[in-house]
């Protein structure tokens, strides 16, 4: 799952756009202030006159001209700050104004993508993948446990409150999760009450099917992309605040899909980026069916939670047919 060049065109459109208003904001703030308080702007021409005249002795080998133009260069800045202050205005009064500070609005600090940035990608995989609608539906709040009964009742619970603490603490605590057990039992609708919390929450999600987090890695490590530009195709897998994938074990499988499974499970686990996984298959069966290596990542590194009980999406589909 990835975007588009025309998708990231559009971004990056957005992202100019916001550059030109922040630019222009401040040039309406500049005149503002050459009209309110003449006296700034001839301290504005006068920083223009000094560096000049700097940069002509310096080309002349006065080599006492760059440390005279950083004293007059304070000196000016002093002066423009009280300007703006003895009449009303703060400091920074004209500073470009962001929508996102850390980027500067473009999209980018150096070579790694912002924060805000990555977001607006995972809105976009988000809708692309449908699972938005899915998250309105299926959350915490419609989150029901009268299906289930006895042990698959309490051990149900045991892994509803895992996933409240899970998300309760994900600030400050590490943590993976396995949700594995029978079809229809409740464990991808317990993944998406996580998934939408911490959307809330701002955090970065990541959600992929297992067949398509595959073809993902598939894509990104083709041996066309080598150094940065294969660094950047599995950063976001690498480095989102939590990954998601769901119905492991329904890919095809081989020798390569279990090491690019390891690859990208042992790369965030040492990143410390959680990852929650369900599954129909049993312990036994993902031990069989990947490597040694994925069972002991997993097994090590996850808290393991069996959800037990009827096929929820059935006995809910019974019960709408007999009302």
């Amino acid at each position: 799952m990835a975007l588009t060049n025309l998708q990231y065109a559009t971004l990056f459109r957005e992202y100019e756009d916001k550059q030109m208003r922040s630019k222009k904001a401040q040039m309406e703030r500049v005149y503002e202030i050459y009209s309110a308080i003449p006296e700034y702007e001839a301290a504005d021409d006068a920083v223009s006159t000094a560096s000049l005249e700097q940069a002509r002795r310096l080309l002349q080998g006065d080599h006492d001209a760059l440390d005279e133009l950083k004293n007059r260069l304070r000196e000016l800045k002093a002066r423009k700050s009280s300007l703006l202050r003895a009449h009303g205005y703060p400091e920074d009064y004209l500073e470009p104004v962001f929508e996102c500070p850390k980027c500067r609005d473009t999209g980018y600090i150096g070579s790694r993508k912002c924060t805000c940035l990555k977001q607006k990608i995972v809105s976009i995989l988000y809708e692309q993948s449908n699972i938005k609608e899915h998250l309105s539906e299926e959350n915490f709040d419609t989150l029901r446990t009268d299906f289930y009964q006895g042990e698959d009742l309490v051990a149900f619970q045991k892994t509803v409150d895992a996933a409240h603490a899970f998300v309760n603490n994900f600030k400050s605590e590490y943590r993976n999760l396995l949700f594995y057990g029978n079809v229809g039992v409740g464990k991808t609708f317990l993944s998406n009450c996580i998934a939408k919390e911490l959307i809330e929450q701002g955090q970065l999600v990541l959600y992929f099917s297992a067949s398509s987090l595959i073809e993902a890695l598939r894509s990104n490590n083709s041996s066309q992309k080598t150094g940065e530009d294969l660094y950047n195709s599995n950063e976001d897998l690498y480095n989102c605040d939590l990954l998601l994938i769901d119905d492991l074990g329904t890919e095809y499988n081989n020798a390569y899909v279990s090491t690019q499974l390891f690859n990208c499970l042992n790369e965030r686990h040492l990143r410390k980026k959680a990852t929650l996984i369900s599954t129909n298959l049993s312990l036994g069966e993902i031990r069989d069916r990947y490597s040694d290596r994925v069972f002991s990542r997993i097994s090590s590194h996850y808290d393991l939670y069996k959800i037990t009980g009827p096929d929820v999406r059935m006995s809910k589909k019974a019960l709408s047919v007999r009302k």
